[in-house]
């Protein structure tokens, strides 16, 4: 990196989706594996092939109410011409046992009549319909059959796919542990709470945090580190056996944005400024192997960069390829502008006449996150969208 980065300023950005892959070739997919309860594995990671250890259903199972039968015992039976058999509580020669939903079929029993297709007479059972072996009744395995591939290593555990598994016979699950990303607040002017004149609350740390742990990361939310090299050297070298480490603040080019040079010197800055808006003072590199993003100190810029960059690197650490935010489209009711060349997330929120822009700058209001409903993108290839014009609203905050 130059070291005239401060006069030079951002002269030359990255595009989005440059910087996204240079990102990717950083981080490094998480090895380790533990085994944990299927009823708590929602949402990991499978880290080894798993089959079935036994079949769904595991017995022949009446798949109606009815009469359980020997099908051939009702051969050209109707209701003018019924065969006759005798209910009983056990199969024998001519004899039916009636059965429920899910029952497990008796022995030499190989199909159900209907309820409805039986009249019962003091005589015995009128069965007014013939049935075909195996008819109305689910075999065993139907569902699931022993030993059937259930899933491959990569996928990632929806709660339905817990069902299936319980059912198998699957106690406990091989996956990947979360990868764990150190998160580190860094400015000489933030604060816990309380602040004087000239301070601001730390804001950032805890949004990123909790947005680590929406996306499948394990976060280690740090004190704050002051603008100070050594002691953000030091706080970066303790981080180090994470996976990923990213900062909030000292991005930029400014005189107190000291990250850019501390990362270098301690490893490589491999991007430093990318053409998106808000958000283009970040950057990220590697340290002993481990990436370093930082994000800028605005909150709206670290959160567009926080969405943009770090959910891939918390999805590729753990072993998933990121997933395209929902979306929700609506008519703009105002034009948006946007600089060419640069890609806009202008926050926007829904009204009952269309979707609403809210503001495209103030990368330092808060608020204006808290009162969107998403963002549209606009792209570099344009300047600004017409009002009118149908738009895709991203919902940020969605739960990958």
């Amino acid at each position: 990196m130059s070291g005239d980065r401060h006069e030079a300023g951002f002269k030359r950005q990255a595009s989005v989706d440059a910087a996204r892959e240079q990102l990717r070739s950083l981080v490094e997919p998480v090895d380790r594996t533990e085994r944990m309860p299927t009823e708590t594995a929602a949402g990991r990671v499978i880290a080894d092939g798993i089959t079935a250890e036994q079949p769904v259903p595991h017995y022949d199972r009446a798949a109606m109410d009815g009469f359980a039968v020997v099908a051939e015992e009702t051969v050209g039976a109707s209701e003018r011409a019924p065969a006759r058999l005798e209910a009983a509580e056990s199969m024998g020669p001519g004899q039916a046992v009636r059965v429920h939903t899910g029952s497990e079929m008796p022995d030499t029993a190989d199909a159900v009549v209907r309820v409805e297709d039986v009249t019962e007479r003091t005589d015995g059972l009128a069965i007014e319909t013939a049935v075909t072996p195996g008819e109305n009744v689910a075999p065993t395995g139907e569902d699931v059959a022993a030993g059937a591939t259930l899933f491959e290593p990569g996928d990632r555990l929806r709660p339905s796919d817990l069902g299936v598994l319980k059912a198998t016979g699957i106690g406990t699950v091989p996956v990947y542990e979360r990868p764990e990303i150190a998160v580190i607040p860094t400015g000489e002017e933030v604060v816990d709470a309380d602040p004087g004149p000239g301070e601001i609350v730390e804001t950032n740390g805890l949004v990123v945090t909790r947005l680590v742990e929406r996306w499948g990361g394990d976060p280690r939310y740090r004190d704050i580190v002051t603008d100070d090299q050594q002691v953000l050297a030091d706080a970066i070298e303790r981080d180090l056996d994470a996976d990923v480490i990213v900062t909030t603040g000292g991005s930029s080019v400014g005189e107190r944005d000291l990250l850019p040079e501390v990362v270098n010197d301690l490893g490589e800055v491999v991007v430093h400024g990318v053409a998106h808006k808000p958000g283009h003072p970040v950057g990220f590199g590697t340290v002993s192997g481990t990436p370093v993003l930082m994000l800028p100190g605005y909150p709206v810029s670290a959160l567009v960069n926080a969405v943009q960059l770090l959910y891939p690197a918390v999805a590729w650490a753990g072993n998933r390829e990121p997933e395209a935010p929902p979306t929700t489209a609506g008519e703009l009711t105002r034009k948006i502008a946007s600089e060419p060349g640069v890609r806009s997330y202008v926050r926007v929120r829904h009204v009952a006449e269309g979707v609403e822009p809210i503001r495209s700058g103030g990368a330092g209001v808060l608020s204006s996150v808290s009162a969107a409903d998403g963002w549209v993108v606009v792209p570099e290839s344009q300047e600004g969208i017409e009002a009118g014009a149908t738009v895709s609203v991203e919902d940020w905050e969605w739960s990958p």
